[in-house]
């Protein structure tokens, strides 16, 4: 019979979990996971992972209909839906099992249930019904994530109305779809459909397409998604669904237009809900504020013992977020001394759509809200020779720095590949280097990177090749 007794306990075996599990085993706490479906949770299973591979899948459909500018030609290409799939499904179960691997790896006991608080240091596990064990701890974790939201009167039924499961194991493409918000989630699919064919509109109640970002950023998404062939419609909110057998019709008002839009498919991204739900709260002193816990700077919830770290906490909803989350509760609990609280203006945030997006820090306006006088720097693709050589040259590079400090605030990109290149950024922002450090620097030639040397340079009037 497994061991019941453990040091810490994570509730739930997504990326900020079962990270905070090895780091808690490495620490020499005895360990156990509670997991309710897959390891890796969304990220790994639903989310982040499989729907890179479906977008790589849509990306060589793009090259394919440009052969001609690289030099190559090609006949009756076509794409099995199913296939693609397929692969997208492979590659989220290979890095499950690898988590698996790693729980092994470590000596961390999983348990395969659902978990409920069950009195101070006490979990009960329970699958189907039934008890599956009843654990106690001295510390817990509560890493249960969130889930889609869903609206009144467009409740998603899986087969017209999708969600983002829905939307990552298509029996086959949809000849239209109706994306409902421009988040990072809807704006990856809006992408992946749309290179695979499909008309494709999407529609965001905000004034501007993924509107989380610098409003630069936002602006030249929105004419590339545009010259794409998408329709776009900001400031707009659906109203309702009528159903048809097998396309849906979306009432849509935007300021005092009232229009329909009819797509066979609709996909839902229009935010997230947090899993806080039958976790035996009740009874304790956490707080629970709009579907998320809340907790202080060290992940502490206000019940002693107990903790809650990743999406379950709130924005941002990113893997990297809730990894980080989970090292820096753990070590907190072990009393580390170099420990330190999450700064969330060094957390990067990527959207992989095309253009991909990525950005660190503040944007331009929130720099100018906070009182800052800044100095702003940027460098367009057009002006790089590898991206000229690779055929990438929409986009740009956007530098913002403290006028007085040279302190990098923020930075902001579009373009091929800048969710590889955002990390320099952030490792920059992360060691506190200002821009006498960054104009130093020697970055590579040709590469992409040389870019973001030449928009910091560009901030102090200094650019090279422009």
């Amino acid at each position: 019979m497994a061991d019941t007794s453990f040091d810490l306990v994570v509730i739930g075996g997504g990326p900020g979990g079962y990270v905070a599990a090895i780091r808690a085993a490495q620490l020499g706490m005895k360990t156990a996971v509670v997991e309710r479906e897959n390891l890796g949770g969304i990220c790994l299973n639903w989310g982040c992972i499989p729907t890179k591979a479906l977008l790589r899948s849509s990306e060589i459909s793009h090259l394919l209909k440009h052969l001609d500018a690289y030099g190559f030609s090609a006949k009756e290409i076509a794409y099995d839906a199913k296939k693609i799939v397929e692969r997208s499904r492979k590659v989220a179960k290979q890095l499950s099992n690898g988590v698996a691997f790693l729980m092994k790896k470590h000596k961390i006991t999983v348990f395969d249930g659902e978990a409920k608080l069950a009195g101070k240091g006490k979990v009960a596990v329970a699958r189907a019904g039934k008890s599956v064990a009843d654990l106690t701890a001295k510390n817990i974790i509560i890493a249960t994530g969130a889930r889609a939201r869903a609206l009144p009167g467009m409740e998603p039924d899986g087969k017209l109305v999708w969600t983002y499961r829905e939307a990552m194991v298509p029996d086959a493409m949809p000849k239209s779809v109706l994306v409902v918000g421009s988040g990072a989630i809807g704006i990856e699919f809006a992408s992946f459909y749309r290179n695979m064919g499909a008309e494709v509109t999407v529609v965001e109640v905000l004034d501007r397409v993924v509107p989380v970002e610098d409003e630069e950023v936002s602006a030249f998404a929105r004419k590339s998604f545009e010259k794409q062939g998408m329709k776009i419609h900001t400031g707009a909110t659906v109203k309702g669904l009528k159903k048809a057998a097998n396309s849906v019709t979306a009432s849509v008002s935007a300021g005092d237009k009232n229009f329909e839009i009819t797509a066979e498919r609709v996909i839902l991204a229009v935010g997230i809900v947090g899993n806080f739900e039958n976790l035996g709260l009740e009874g304790t002193k956490i707080k629970v504020d709009r579907s998320h816990i809340v907790v202080d700077q060290w992940l502490a919830t206000g019940e002693p013992g107990v903790y809650a770290i990743g999406d379950i906490v709130g924005a941002p909803w990113l893997a990297h977020k809730a990894m980080h989350e989970g090292v820096i509760c753990v070590e907190k609990i072990a009393g580390l001394n170099d420990v330190h609280p999450l700064d969330v203006t060094n957390i990067p945030g990527c959207t992989y759509c095309m253009p991909q997006i990525a950005s660190v820090g503040l944007t331009e306006t929130k720099a100018r809200e906070g009182g800052r006088e800044i100095k702003v720097g940027r460098f367009p693709y057009i002006g790089n020779g590898k991206a000229i050589a690779m055929g990438e040259t929409e986009g740009f590079i956007k530098t913002v720095f403290d006028a007085k400090t040279g302190e990098l605030l923020g930075a902001h990109m579009i373009g091929a590949e800048v969710t590889e290149l955002i990390q320099g950024y952030t490792i920059a922002k992360t060691l506190e280097t200002t821009e006498a450090e960054l104009k130093r620097t020697i970055f590579p030639h040709p590469t992409l990177s040389e870019m973001m040397h030449e928009s910091v340079l560009d901030a102090y009037g200094e650019a090279l090749h422009i």
